[in-house]
């Protein structure tokens, strides 16, 4: 059962399209992951279904709510972990939770039982009754994953949830992200920037580039839609493109860097054919497909570093505040 299903979602900020007539459809308990450039609309589309912002056109529907017309009802069922801190640098990280509690309608008789549990989760409890204003980075990130989960959504939206922290604490937080698809069927939208977290993680991912899906499958089908293995050429000199070109069982050639890389059917069959016409060749390097691999085919792009759709979400709390 699809409990997000979007039609043509789109926002616009003045002549700026974030995201252009975005078609979804996420089942229950799945863990659906977002991958794009910044920029590419993934954190605009996450403002849209938590109804932070209103989309310009479309539809989308959460729960089984209409997010421009049922704003409330689909608040009361998401959780929302965002890339900044929220919190309350004044109040203890416990206090914060509390609050969070408060605000969500948590039952009261259980809460202390529950703010323990997700304390313990992101290994907190020790500095539970410090203030937030004391906090380092990773441990401000840290409770924001237990706010977000204090209060046990149906829907969970997580914008680069493990960002900043060390591998340890990501494992351990992956972990029980997946309990919570499993187990009590909660159902994650995830965007990221670590590809390995996507495809651990994630049953199915979009790649969202200037607001538009360039891709949408499991992580082992868009693998393997690139086609067999991906092999690395430092070649000396201006190597012979066009000859590796016409191999049949060669695709994808691309030359950067000083390095020509392609996707090689069967590479330990093919290899010494391709060396022999592609010129002198300094090194090789041959691997499985990525997902990063996944990402830089269909978008062109390494993460860009601008300032992207932070400045788009700038605006549009401007523009609601001068509506009021």
């Amino acid at each position: 059962m699809s409990v997000i299903e979007t039609n043509n979602l789109t926002k616009r900020f003045d002549k700026l399209v974030a995201v252009d007539k975005l078609n979804l459809s996420i089942e229950e308990g799945e863990i659906f992951g977002l991958l794009g450039p910044n920029g590419a609309g993934k954190t605009t589309t996450l403002n849209m279904l938590s109804t932070l912002i209103p989309p310009s056109e479309g539809h989308a529907m959460v729960n089984g709510f209409d997010v421009k017309k049922q704003p409330s009802q689909v608040r009361h069922c998401i959780g929302f972990v965002f890339q900044d801190p929220s919190s309350d640098d004044m109040l203890t990280g416990r206090e914060n939770l509390y609050l969070h509690a408060l605000m969500y309608g948590v039952d009261m008789s259980n809460i202390n039982e529950k703010m323990n549990n997700v304390l313990k989760l992101v290994d907190l409890t020790e500095k539970q009754n410090i203030r937030m204003k004391q906090y380092s980075g990773g441990m401000r990130r840290r409770l924001e994953l237990a706010r977000g989960l204090l209060h046990e959504p149906k829907i969970l939206f997580l914008d680069e949830p493990t960002l900043g922290l060390d591998p340890q604490t990501r494992q351990h937080l992956w972990a029980y992200i997946k309990k919570l698809s499993t187990e009590k069927k909660v159902t994650i939208i995830i965007t990221t920037h670590y590809m390995d977290e996507a495809d651990q993680l994630c049953d199915r991912v979009a790649i969202i580039d200037h607001g538009k899906i360039a891709a949408l499958d499991t992580p082992q089908n868009l693998k393997s839609k690139l086609g067999g293995d991906v092999v690395r050429l430092k070649v000396s000199g201006k190597p012979k493109l066009d000859s590796v070109k016409r191999l049949r069982y060669v695709k994808n050639v691309k030359r950067e860097d000083g390095f020509v890389s392609m996707s090689v059917d069967d590479s330990g069959k093919h290899l010494q054919e391709i060396l022999k016409k592609i010129g002198d060749v300094e090194s090789v390097e041959t691997r499985k497909p990525t997902l990063n691999d996944v990402f830089l085919h269909f978008t062109g792009n390494e993460m860009r570093d601008d300032a992207g759709e932070g400045g788009w979400f700038e605006k549009a709390m401007n523009s609601n505040r001068g509506n009021r």
